[in-house]
């Protein structure tokens, strides 16, 4: 049965029914199995699998020539490019990396016309808007290496054409520690304390003032998906109060008995909460999704950790709640844009304990989403049917964690199969681990 947040969504017009596009959750994934493995290495721009030489974009954040050095584990820069310049070029291809993503001059816009894969993470987007899809009139692919490709307009990519993949499920125990780090640091007013220390200040009842337990409190996550899921794992030893889950889909009881979870609407859940975690990905019906309103419904003096998407907080709510009190604090590691303006309010609010995006790109992170990028260009380049939970957008299909006529999967089985669809057959996966990172 489907819940509040789709209905909210439906309400605003985004949500068509699923008898009205005629397609089933488990019929969505079969079909997408399907088209991932009628047309890997292709799009209606051409193949990537007709062995002439291709020219792969990677836009990444910057390390500077010294660290990367220094730090060859440090995949995830553009300096050490994903440990793929030498695999690329020894098949003779041409592979670019570069942190120069804005402006009308930028080296990705020099590289648009004849970019035949662009590559970019969610810590550095590379936003590939469809404008920019227009002027890339030989892309095929878009891949993200990490989790979250709403970097892209999905429906101009669709229109055009394009394949875009993501290395799915590479770094969700990463950003599920990151996000109980958060959560602790907020409940236990760390921040304050910490500033305190180099400060050269020692005043205990200022910080003891607003530190509490997380024994004790309810607890809840907006996504319980493979991230959201893992949150409420590790939260379960903390003997909290209890632990509220929302999503489209309910989980079967036997894996709600297991964390410890119940069901709540999303407008109960942020009404019972001492702390909510979102966990969901950005889309249509997500973005703003935390305004005023919502904001207004949580309990005063509440915490909110979104290491999601910016977007799916409005800005200035959050900002406006902090300072009233409304929210007791406020972290996360995702802005919008990114990187975030010197300016961003979020910068400078009070009670807040933001960081920059990095909770999935951790050494072990990159080491699992650089090899699994390498993968699906593997595939593509040879023929191979990509992994079905990795395809976002192909053969003219959106997958269905995009397409919101398909929200009844069973996310009990996501977690359990880890990165791999509820109907999908068995695949390789022995990239998948830190200690075989790929080379240059």
């Amino acid at each position: 049965m489907l819940r509040s947040l789709v209905a909210t969504a439906g309400r605003r017009g985004l949500l068509p029914s699923a008898a009205a596009a005629g397609l089933g959750a488990a019929a969505a994934a079969r079909a997408l199995t399907a088209a991932a493995a009628d047309t890997a290495g292709t799009s209606e721009r051409g193949r990537l699998d007709d062995g002439q030489p291709k020219k792969v974009v990677a836009v990444l954040y910057s390390a500077g020539q010294e660290l990367a050095a220094a730090r060859p584990e440090l995949l995830g820069c553009a300096e050490n490019g994903l440990g793929l310049r030498g695999w690329l070029e020894g098949q003779g291809h041409t592979f670019i990396a570069t942190s120069d993503k804005e402006g009308p001059d930028c080296e990705l816009e020099r590289h648009l016309p004849d970019a035949d894969v662009i590559i970019s993470t969610p810590f550095f987007p590379a936003y590939l808007t469809a404008e920019r899809i227009k002027r890339a009139p030989k892309l095929k692919l878009a891949l993200t290496a990490g989790i979250g490709s709403d970097h892209v307009d999905l429906l101009a990519a669709r229109d055009a054409g394009l394949t875009v993949a993501e290395v799915t499920g590479c770094n969700v125990v990463s950003v599920a520690e990151h996000v109980v780090m958060q959560i602790l640091a907020l409940v236990r007013n760390y921040i304050p304390a910490y500033k305190q220390v180099l400060d050269g200040q020692w005043d205990i009842a200022a910080i003891a003032a607003s530190a509490w337990d997380l024994e004790g409190k309810v607890v809840g996550t907006v996504g319980a998906g493979r991230i959201g899921q893992r949150v409420l794992q590790r939260l379960k030893a903390f003997n909290c109060k209890q632990l509220l889950y929302h999503d489209y889909a309910q989980l079967n009881p036997e894996r709600e008995a297991e964390l410890g979870a119940e069901y709540a609407d999303l407008e109960d859940l942020v009404r019972r909460c001492d702390v909510v975690t979102i966990n969901c990905p950005l889309h249509e019906g997500t973005e703003h999704l935390f305004n005023r309103q919502l904001i207004g419904t949580m309990k005063p003096g509440a915490f909110l950790v979104n290491t999601a998407r910016g977007k799916i907080c409005d800005r200035d709510a959050v900002v406006e709640a902090l300072e009233s009190g409304q929210l007791g604090g406020y972290a996360g590691d995702v802005w919008f844009p990114q990187p975030a303006p010197v300016d961003h309010p979020w910068r400078t609010m009070p009670r807040h304990a933001m960081t920059p995006h990095y909770s999935g790109t951790t050494l072990d992170a990159q080491a699992r989403y650089a090899a699994g990028t390498r993968d699906i260009l593997q595939r593509c380049f040879e023929g191979r049917p990509l992994n079905a939970s990795d395809v976002i957008v192909q053969g003219g299909k959106l997958a269905p964690q995009y397409d919101k006529a398909a929200k009844k999967e069973d996310r009990s089985l996501e977690f359990q199969k880890g990165w791999e669809a509820p109907d999908a057959k068995p695949v390789d996966k022995s990239w998948e681990a830190p200690s075989n990172p790929p080379t240059q």
